[in-house]
């Protein structure tokens, strides 16, 4: 049996523009070509397809992806083990984030006031508020932090409720953004970014670029912060990354 690039691109619920761009940089080369010099997908290529699927969903990026499929001493079951243990530590993760989230619905639903520790769960044990801690420890910028604890300190449940739905708001925009397959350094994306940028404005800080680049950084090799964000759609932690980097480059070049 082979398939057609819309036969694949049905089964697997991707585009089609995304299958040929995997044939152009070479991930997923189909094995057949029709006379008329049309891909046609095999089943072995159709196995491949899903490998590549399941690394993608865990964000892994591409270059990364084939260099991992492309190993001569993995075999397909050591590919099936690894992605099962991914998987396995993203949903123990997820399922906290959960637990976090339905205790801060019961405690607005009876009225009850949230300790710091309680209201900051659903960041996987972040508080926001840290971010200049951290930055400070790599920067020095304890303005930062003292700017962001003089504003917190005022806030009222409403005020937190606004930050969150804004925050929420924002991830669902960010995660229709990289539905559509729009990179990093494309307009929409830097865009998002520098909302990003002025809602710690807003909110916390002011947060230079400098700074929200060391925060992007931060999203990616604190395993915390890429829970969180990764929860919105997975891979979205290191995409804000580079689109946060981009941003501030065509702001400080």
């Amino acid at each position: 049996m082979n398939y057609s690039v819309g036969q694949v691109a049905g089964f697997a619920g991707v585009t089609v523009r995304t299958l040929h761009h995997y044939d152009d940089i070479g991930l997923l080369v189909p094995s057949e070509r029709s006379h008329a010099g049309h891909r046609r997908y095999s089943d072995t290529d159709l196995d491949r397809l899903q490998q590549i699927l399941f690394y993608r969903q865990l964000g892994f990026p591409l270059d990364e992806v084939a260099a991992l499929l492309d190993d001569p001493d993995a075999d397909p079951r050591a590919h099936l083990r690894r992605q099962h243990e991914l998987l396995t530590a993203r949903i123990e993760k997820l399922r906290k984030m959960a637990a976090a989230v339905e205790h801060a619905m019961e405690a607005r639903k009876m009225g009850l006031n949230l300790t710091p520790e309680e209201k900051f769960e659903v960041f996987g044990g972040k508080d926001p508020e840290q971010y200049a801690e951290e930055v400070e420890e790599r920067w020095g910028g304890t303005d930062e932090y003292a700017e962001s604890q003089r504003r917190t300190a005022r806030y009222t449940k409403e005020d937190w409720k606004r930050v969150q739905a804004e925050a929420a708001d924002w991830g669902e925009r960010y995660g229709a953004l990289m539905a559509a397959q729009e990179p990093p350094s494309g307009e929409a994306a830097m865009a998002l970014a520098e909302e990003h940028r002025q809602h710690i404005c807003t909110w916390f800080y002011e947060c230079s670029y400098e700074i929200h680049r060391c925060l992007g950084e931060m999203y990616v090799s604190d395993e915390r912060f890429e829970a969180f964000y990764d929860a919105m759609r997975p891979g979205l932690a290191e995409h804000l990354r580079d689109a946060i980097a981009a941003n501030a480059a065509r702001h400080t070049s």
